[in-house]
């Protein structure tokens, strides 16, 4: 799978997020905050799974 695929997709779920905090009232900067550490979870993830893995020799 590529990058940008999962990027994409983790991007729609971070959305989807925000917006459910923002519908149940939750402070902005909260909001913010937990987009952010999101944000760096799925880029992690993100690297991890589709990182090409290293020839053996």
């Amino acid at each position: 799978m590529s990058f940008g695929l999962y990027a994409m997709g983790f991007a729609i779920v971070i959305g989807g997020l925000i917006y459910g905090a923002y519908l149940v009232h939750m402070p902005a900067h909260w909001i913010v905050v937990g987009a952010v550490v999101l944000l760096g979870v799925g880029i992690l993830t993100g690297v991890k799974a589709t990182r090409q893995k290293d020839p053996v020799g």
